[in-house]
């Protein structure tokens, strides 16, 4: 292929993501898929290789792209089967993350697959939004390895009745499931076409040099690396159940190129939920060092091919089961991506910004009781660092995810509470030549009784600021006025009101 031709391919094959996630948008249910945009979806060959994915969650697309392989092989793939997943220690992320996968045959030939990976508030969890200060994987929902929910095309009613019966709100569950089969049916149908007016030979030939143009491209971003060892250790407040201050350690050799991103020195796999499977870290590392990369370079295998990993098994980035990780899918996700940029800063000092707010702040809540029955769960955004060329945005998200905040007024339609207080937290970035981005505040005012799960960081100790600039203000949580931990499960009545103020972004440089 010539250039045009393959910048024509790319766009065809991102394309067919775009249109996926339209379809998952559309057609979802729940507030935290349709609202929010909580989802992801993506382009594989028939090896599990990615060949294309839409700007949607780096966790899940990176995570996606590390583990596809093992996910798909070995398994008697026939036409219009569709396999779902949430194990995180056999390719998902946390268990609320959802993921579909379908493959795409050409004459009886396997040519590749679509997936998609969206987040259920509700996975069958002991507590609603299905986030809770976990010790076991199965404290945390439906654990669903991987298994076939249509096979040539036929539902495998078993399977849908176990996913509904582990749900709060069966209709809104099964809805999900179907908008996301939706969205797959959409996307291989389009591959499918693709493939066809390519003809196989061709396609095959167009991801060949896609992934080499993709590699080609990350290496002479890379290679601007200047060699050496460049350490880094930055640690997570809390696992929930008692441990704090837990070290998440990293060295990054550059060598003409080739990365190797060592953990080795980070703390063991611990009893709370801040626990990641290695797919999780990957998809941290992989992110940071695509933000290096330019805006054109294609979304591919071939990029990550000169970045290898090594975290111990048994540590807290490379857990092993029955670990609780629900957390750390959302929380040390963030610190990893700090961690890594803190290195890199130390080699590309020009071009690195102080750190965002490394939380998700995540709030899930809802209720069980004799009346009704409700799950929801969000994620709110804060202050981003700043950086050598201008401050830090604010109340944004940042990082590892991507999604929107929940309308107001769906969440006061829908569910039983208000937002009395959403605002800019002024002041709340880091001071610098370039000040950090500024969090956020988001006050709720619980209208009939609940339970909350709050899972936050940077609650000790503010985001680090960069050459010389200050720390951003760490976050707040509090109930009615009172102090509440970074990680915490909630009994709230009527009337009560739940506070939280999200971290502001380092600062970069000496104040003028």
């Amino acid at each position: 292929m010539n250039p045009i031709e393959l910048s024509i391919f790319s766009s065809r094959l991102t394309a067919i993501c775009d249109e996926m996630g339209a379809v998952l948008r559309n057609a979802a249910f729940s507030p935290n898929i349709r609202d929010r945009l909580d989802f992801s979806c993506a382009v594989f060959d028939a090896t599990g290789e990615l060949c294309a994915q839409a700007a949607h969650i780096p966790v899940h697309l990176g995570s996606m792209a590390y583990a596809m392989r093992e996910i798909v092989a070995g398994l008697g793939w026939q036409s219009q089967d569709m396999l779902i997943l949430n194990d995180p220690f056999l390719g998902g992320t946390h268990l609320p993350d959802v993921t579909l996968i379908a493959p795409v045959f050409l004459e009886q030939r396997l040519m590749g697959f679509v997936v998609n990976r969206a987040h259920h508030a509700d996975i069958g969890a002991s507590t609603p939004g299905s986030m809770p200060l976990s010790t076991r994987l199965d404290e945390e929902g439906l654990v669903i390895e991987p298994t076939f929910i249509y096979k040539e095309g036929i539902p495998q009613e078993a399977v849908l009745r176990r996913l509904q019966d582990n749900a709060r709100d069966p209709e809104e569950s099964r809805g999900d499931i179907a908008a996301q089969v939706s969205a797959n049916q959409t996307g291989a149908r389009r591959l499918h076409a693709l493939i066809r007016d390519l003809s196989p030979q061709a396609y095959a030939a167009g991801l060949d040099a896609l992934n080499e143009y993709g590699e080609t491209m990350a290496r002479q971003a890379l290679e601007t690396i200047p060699n050496g060892r460049y350490a880094f250790g930055d640690q997570m407040e809390s696992d929930g159940q008692g441990a704090e201050d837990l070290p998440i350690q990293l060295e990054i050799t550059v060598n003409d190129g080739e990365i190797a991103v060592d953990f080795g020195a980070t703390a063991h796999q611990t009893r709370g939920n801040i626990n990641c499977p290695l797919s999780v870290a990957a998809a941290a590392v992989f992110y940071v060092f695509r933000c290096l990369m330019p805006a054109q370079t294609p979304a591919c295998a071939g990029v990550f091919r000169p970045i290898r990993l090594h975290a111990p098994p048994g540590s807290l980035l490379n857990a092993r089961p029955p670990a609780a990780v629900a957390a750390g899918n959302v929380e040390t996700s963030q610190r990893v991506v700090d961690a890594v940029c803190g290195a890199l800063a130390q080699a590309l000092p020009g071009r690195i910004p102080a750190a965002s707010q490394g939380t998700m702040n995540n709030l899930a809540m809802g209720a069980d009781g004799f009346g009704r029955r409700w799950d929801y769960y969000e994620t709110m955004g804060g202050g981003v660092g700043a950086g050598p060329h201008g401050p830090g945005l604010s109340a944004v998200q940042s990082h590892m995810t991507n999604t929107l905040n929940t309308p107001i007024e769906v969440l006061e339609s829908r569910f039983p509470l208000r937002i009395t207080r959403y605002a800019v937290r002024w002041g709340s970035g880091g001071a610098g030549r370039h000040r950090g981005g500024d969090g956020l505040i988001r006050e709720l005012h619980f209208l009939a009784p609940a339970q909350a799960t709050l899972l936050t960081e940077r609650r000790k100790q503010g985001p680090w600021g960069l050459a010389g600039g200050a720390a951003g203000e760490p976050g707040i949580n509090t109930l009615n006025g009172r102090p509440l931990a970074a990680k915490v499960q909630l009994h709230l009545e009527a009337g009560d009101r739940l506070l939280i103020q999200t971290p502001g972004g380092g600062g970069w440089g000496a104040p003028e």
